[in-house]
């Protein structure tokens, strides 16, 4: 291999060209797929196109940069040895980077770091370092190292070998699709975003390049703002791979130079496009991952864009698997695809029937209920919508003209984070008292024939639903009745779902019975 010569601190954009032609990544990296999302091309009215970066050895594409930097360095400079910080996929880039090129590297990670982050590092032939409590006391420590020891520093985004090196994706894309109209990049620190507007604008200028962030974590945007970096007070976490507070001087310059346009998105959006990813091409993306997806569909919105084709790039599927819980909850809200309302009915027999029955057939989608009061009941329900925002509004106009007093929750954070949960508790006044679980087919009707048949005749007195989208539902429903009442036992076989009664169970003595 021919060792790479250095770049200057700010090259011209020819440079940046020279360099990412010249980038020696494919000694590690992978040509990715740039396929189609057939599902989603036919619904947005455009075609779209997802580069595969998960299909990298260390699943992402931060290998690209790791390798283009490590291997321009001296003879000198490699015998050291390298140092990174990171508690993400940079860090296994660097690890695997570094031994391919029989290079020691260390790994400086927050002592929070998850294990299995961690041992993948080591998996690579790095020597993680656990230290400080989070990111910037772990880089702290790594740029101590690199001064005291000698060790280079291989920083994540900031540097002209590591954007070349991200580039090199930018090529590939052209090369698979030379009839692109836009490009979507996540951007975190900016590094994947500058390499790929810096070699386009070049190569084909008439392809916009449009920059992606995650609301919470928008320094790029708050950076063109202000027309220089500019700390964030704070990032979310969520998208952790792009959780970064200050986007990098070289990636700014670039950017602001190069690209066309920016867009940011919330939480609930980027949990929509992993589900669309999942059931497009099953590829179970990271986040951070999908950020560029779920710009790209706001951005198809806003500029009501059709027929044209469309790149975005799927930066990394290292995924949190216990996180998928969350994304699972959140991604119908992010799709306008779930109404979240509080609504206050009568306390009496059969309101739940005759609420869900003004829902006109509308799939409910969770329902929470607690014995509070003798007048009124206050209910949270989540109802499925198959038209978007628009029907939202419907829906609650529909029951307020039917009486009920209704508060949209569905943008309501805490809400959608804790209360959704909470709902419940103990009932007001001592109440004679029955539990049962229930099992039912996940049909429609299923729901109201429920109601229909225990509803009107007892009351419901507790009731908790939520779809988790299996073939069976499960309810838990709490009755004012007896030890030993023939007629209800009756109406459960006529029913005929599985039920089983819970009123000793403890978790329901301990939290949700009357004293």
């Amino acid at each position: 291999m021919a060792e790479s010569q250095p770049l200057p601190d700010a090259p011209c954009g020819a440079e940046y060209l020279r360099a990412v032609l010249r980038a020696p990544v494919y000694e590690v990296a992978q040509v990715t797929p740039l396929q189609k999302m057939e599902k989603i091309s036919l619904r947005l009215g455009n075609t779209i196109l997802v580069k595969r970066e998960d299909r990298q050895p260390v699943h992402s594409f931060k290998l690209r940069g790791a390798y283009a930097m490590i291997a321009s360095l001296t003879e000198e400079q490699k015998a050291r040895g390298v140092v990174t910080a990171s508690a993400g996929n940079h860090a296994q880039g660097v690890a695997l980077s570094a031994t391919r090129l029989g290079i020691k590297s260390l790994i400086v990670m927050p002592v929070t770091t998850a294990d299995i982050k961690v041992d993948a590092v080591r998996a690579f032939g790095g020597e993680a370092f656990l230290f400080g409590a989070n990111f910037d006391e772990a880089k702290a420590k790594a740029i101590e190292l690199s001064e005291a020891q000698g060790y280079t520093f291989v920083p994540p985004f900031d540097h002209p070998a590591v954007i070349a090196g991200q580039g090199t994706l930018a090529m590939e894309l052209l090369q698979q699709d030379a009839h692109l109209d836009r490009v979507f990049v996540p951007v975190g620190g900016g590094g994947l975003a500058a390499g790929v507007a810096v070699l386009i604008k070049q190569l084909m200028p008439q392809i916009k390049v449009i920059a992606v962030e995650a609301e919470d974590s928008a320094c790029l945007k708050a950076a063109l703002e202000a027309g220089e970096p500019v700390d964030l007070p704070r990032v979310g976490l969520f998208a952790e791979g792009v959780a970064v507070k200050r986007i990098g001087n070289e990636t700014f310059r670039l950017c602001q130079e190069y690209l066309d346009d920016i867009i940011t998105v919330d939480s609930d959006a980027i949990c929509a496009a992993m589900k669309d990813l999942f059931e497009d091409v099953r590829a179970v993306a990271e986040p951070s991952g999908a950020l560029a997806l779920a710009g790209m569909k706001k951005y198809i919105q806003q500029h009501d864009i059709k027929g044209e084709r469309l790149a975005h790039v799927l930066s990394g599927a290292n995924v949190n698997f216990h996180g998928l819980r969350y994304v699972s909850e959140r991604c119908e809200l992010g799709e306008q695809r779930e109404a979240l309302l509080a609504v206050t009915i009568p306390e009496q027999q059969g309101s739940f029937l005759k609420f869900c029955q003004l829902l006109g057939g509308r799939a409910v989608t969770e329902f929470n209920y607690r014995y509070a009061d003798a007048d009124n009941a206050c209910i949270f329900v989540g109802v499925r919508l198959t038209r978007g925002i628009e029907e939202r509004g419907e829906i609650i106009a529909q029951l307020s003209e039917g009486g009920y007093k209704v508060v949209d929750l569905s943008d309501d954070e805490m809400a959608k984070l804790h209360v959704r949960y909470m709902v419940g508790g103990r009932p007001s006044k001592p109440l004679r008292e029955r539990l049962f679980s229930f099992e039912f087919p996940e049909s429609p009707g299923a729901l109201l024939r429920f109601l229909q048949t225990l509803g009107t005749h007892w009351n419901i007195s507790l009731f908790h639903y939520r779809s988790h989208g299996t073939d069976y539902g499960r309810v838990l429903a709490g009755f004012e009745l007896g030890e030993n009442e023939p007629e209800f036992e009756q109406h459960l076989t006529a029913l005929g779902y599985d039920c089983h009664d819970e009123t000793r169970n403890p978790a329901f003595s301990f939290f949700l019975a009357g004293k």
